[in-house]
């Protein structure tokens, strides 16, 4: 065989895939690397994937005329226009160029299929999740009767999130509710990472913010820009939140599968203000209504009580009457033998207060006369010691410088003083004699 150029090869190639191809196929393939050329051209990768590995992928080229009708056709269907990450089933011819090689040109788009693959992967989710038991976990959470702190995740720039500050903050009974934004992307093949992350910045901070329920608000949008809120990865992540998630996506047609496993789900961020103050007007209207209980039960109470106390008081009345009575006659009967006891004993003790005087005037008398006796021989003895007495019967006192003479310091020469009884004797000392 002799040997091809380079050319002649790819010809072959081009010329037998042209017979032996058909003109256009039918494919289901995710987009990837989608990009626009400044031209108006599409330049993307269809893939084909089994779990996150590709199996197999194509390189596809959608011409700048085609390009318009096939995108606004999938928008006006779908809401939404073709993007990374999509699914489609593209109508496309097989093509092949010596230099750039195979590739394929998509002739067509069916934006059907996209909302039909859509609708299988979400109920592939429900069921996965129902199996697992995460459908009503988030539920289980008792709310408080009034909600007033509460992490808010969305796009600080979107205007749902505005709207729902809006009502908050602006609602005319003045009421409070603390709130903080955890800002995440809301759309895109980059949402659900996002979303996860606020989730866990919300879960470390909880308990320091004291946080009672997470908010997940968005501004509404096309059916598959919501496609995030039906992976399975973020609503295993709500259902198996610690805290109460309520979901204010803004979609009116079709639930998402966020939706399903968030403890509530209101339509729009708005109205899950609303919910939250409709929760302080319900309190407060309770309160009221218990109030007007508390206070039609206490004035009920008190006119019960008011009887009873004045049944209590003629009860009282009557006993005590009764009872006085009773002590009365108890307390004469009392009295008459206290009386009659203490006759007798006034008896006992008069005629014993008689037995005792007459033993004392007796006894006292005795006393006297010994006493008297006493006094008679002590009157006699102070006669006998009585120095008068003593001078009457010759004796003297002589004293020197009023001191007795016996007991002073004698001197010849010194005077002393000598008494009688009728006499005073000075005398000189001139002589004194020891005995």
């Amino acid at each position: 065989m002799s040997p091809l150029s380079i050319s002649q090869l790819t010809e072959q190639i081009r010329l037998t895939l042209e017979n032996e191809l058909e003109p256009v196929y039918w494919v289901v393939g995710e987009l990837a690397d989608f990009r626009q050329a400044p031209q108006g051209h599409v330049y993307f990768e269809l893939v084909e994937k089994q779990g996150n590995q590709v199996q197999a992928k194509i390189r596809a080229n959608l011409w700048q005329f085609t390009y318009r009708s096939v995108a606004a056709k999938f928008q006006s269907v779908t809401g939404t226009t073709l993007q990374n990450g999509m699914k489609v089933l593209a109508q496309v011819a097989v093509t092949y160029h010596p230099v750039y090689g195979l590739s394929i040109n998509v002739k067509d788009i069916d934006p059907s299929f996209s909302l039909g693959e859509r609708a299988r992967l979400r109920q592939e989710t429900i069921d996965r999740l129902t199996r697992e038991g995460l459908i009503q976990l988030n539920s289980r959470f008792q709310l408080p009767p009034v909600v007033q702190r509460i992490a808010v995740i969305s796009s600080a720039t979107a205007a749902g999130y505005g709207d729902f500050v809006d009502q908050l903050e602006k609602n005319s009974f003045g009421y409070k509710i603390y709130h903080k934004l955890f800002p995440s992307l809301m759309q895109g093949n980059e949402a659900v990472g996002s979303l996860l992350s606020a989730l866990e910045r919300v879960q470390a901070e909880k308990d320091h913010l004291q946080v009672q329920a997470v908010i997940l608000i968005r501004g509404g949008g096309a059916q598959l820009d919501l496609d995030c809120f039906d992976d399975y990865r973020l609503a295993a992540a709500i259902a198996n939140f610690p805290l109460p998630v309520f979901t204010g996506i803004g979609h009116e047609r079709d639930e998402t599968v966020a939706d399903l496993v968030a403890h509530t789900r209101l339509k729009t961020p708005t109205a899950v203000a609303e919910f939250l103050l409709s929760g302080f007007r319900e309190f407060e209207e309770n309160l009221g209504i218990l109030l007007q209980r508390l206070d039609r039960s206490t004035r009920q109470q008190l006119r019960e009580e008011d009887g009873k106390i004045h049944q209590f008081a003629l009860r009282a009345k009557s006993l005590a009457k009764n009872r006085i009575s009773l002590e009365g006659e108890q307390v004469k009967n009392r009295s008459n033998r206290i009386e009659l006891a203490a006759r007798s004993l006034h008896r006992i003790h008069s005629s014993e207060l008689d037995s005792v005087s007459k033993n004392l005037k007796k006894n006292l008398n005795t006393f006297l006369e010994k006493q008297a006796e006493k006094l008679a021989n002590k009157e006699l003895l102070l006669r006998q010691l009585d120095p008068g007495s003593i001078l009457k019967r010759g004796y003297t006192r002589t004293e020197l410088n009023g001191t007795p003479v016996h007991l002073a310091k004698v001197q010849a020469g010194d005077q002393m003083n000598t008494y009688t009884q009728n006499q005073l004797i000075r005398s000189k000392i001139t002589e004194i004699k020891e005995l």
